[in-house]
């Protein structure tokens, strides 16, 4: 289903969900992520049962770190899609989160 989004920029609902809590709590309108999301023409994926499965493992395996729901669904589509680069401000986790492969993300900016 992905794989013809590989080649752009996506996100996944879980993290328009926590960009759009952060957001509130800053005093802006929780809208705006989705919004500008929606006006650049980002994909956002929503998990499969196999993917959510996927992401279970991966909190588990990444609890000291700790691993939120938002960034396992990144590492499960990054697994899916081979994508190795992550756009974040959560650059502890994911310079210690690995791909399925082992390697480690590239973490922009």
């Amino acid at each position: 289903m992905w794989h013809e989004l590989a080649d752009r920029c996506l996100t996944t609902d879980a993290v328009v969900t926590e960009a759009s809590h952060l957001v509130a709590r800053g005093g802006a309108s929780a809208a705006l992520p989705l919004e500008f999301l929606l006006a650049v023409g980002v994909p956002i994926v929503a998990l499969e049962p196999s993917g959510h499965e996927h992401a279970v493992r991966l909190m588990n395996r990444y609890v000291d770190i700790p691993m939120d729901y938002a960034d396992a669904t990144l590492v499960v589509v990054a697994d899916a899609l081979k994508i190795g680069t992550v756009l974040t401000t959560d650059r502890r986790g994911f310079r210690a989160y690995r791909r399925a492969n082992g390697a480690a993300f590239v973490v922009q900016p």
